[in-house]
């Protein structure tokens, strides 16, 4: 079972460095997105006295993560049409596996991106000592793989390249949109307050500014960190568990 792991996870990581467009649009696309709303919106008053740029922060390395999933995953419909995946399916391995492969290396990709923006905290006002920085990291880690989860869940059951990003972001850009990234619940009308209560990215992105923000007034009105981790590594854990049994529900479908 670790041969096959490590085998579908380093020919992702290989896959994606090699398709230098992907690498480019993971990372580029969001630190667009950071610099034009953290222009535009300088002037709003965020939670615990926050600039707009420090606020957006957190939510752009969440973007990061969730296209970096979006990008990777399609891979499996790639397999797919090449016959790779086929010959995968038919190896004596665990089909749980085949998924652990998969999203790992998916997730591996998302936080080395991610890693990419953090470590430019200092620059965006974010101050970042050793501590955050490794928190923040832990929190990425868990984010990744649960949108990775995610990503591979859908792309499985997909057949269509164009079909699973017209999936994705009817799907995921609304999760992330309702997540806090790029606004906070306070003020919100009560039903995205609810949609925002029961979207599980909200208490990623929550758990990551507490990462970050430690201590001070930012932190303000965020779920306890307690529940943030908990539902955060059921998150990942049940995307996992989702995507193991996506995985062995449509082997048995084809194979009839």
């Amino acid at each position: 079972m670790g041969l096959t792991v490590y085998s579908l996870w380093h020919r992702e990581i290989v896959r994606f460095l090699r398709d230098r467009s992907r690498v480019f649009s993971s990372v580029g696309q969001p630190i667009i997105f950071w610099l034009l709303f953290a222009g535009a919106l300088r002037s709003s008053s965020m939670p615990g006295g926050l600039s707009y740029g420090e606020y957006f922060f957190a939510g752009t390395l969440a973007m990061i993560v969730m296209f970096t999933a979006i990008f990777s995953t399609i891979t499996v419909i790639e397999d797919r049409k090449e016959g790779f995946l086929q010959g995968v399916l038919v190896a004596p391995v665990p089909r749980s596996a085949i998924a652990l492969g998969k999203i790992a290396g998916t997730a591996t990709l998302a936080v080395l991106h991610a890693l990419v923006f953090l470590a430019l905290a200092p620059l965006a006002g974010v101050p970042l000592g050793f501590e955050a920085f490794a928190l923040g990291l832990g929190v990425l880690a868990l984010m990744a793989m649960a949108l990775a989860g995610v990503g591979f869940s859908l792309a499985w059951v997909m057949d269509s390249s164009a079909g699973f990003h017209g999936v994705m972001m009817v799907f995921l850009m609304p999760m992330l949109l309702l997540s806090g990234a790029f606004f906070p619940a306070e003020g919100t009308h009560p039903i995205l307050g609810v949609l925002m209560a029961v979207n599980p990215l909200t208490y990623a992105v929550s758990l990551l500014r507490h990462a970050l923000h430690a201590g001070t007034e930012a932190t303000a009105g965020l779920p306890p960190v307690a529940l943030c981790l908990a539902i955060t590594v059921a998150f990942a854990l049940g995307s996992f568990a989702l995507g193991t049994r996506i995985v062995l529900r449509r082997t048995a479908r084809d194979a009839v």
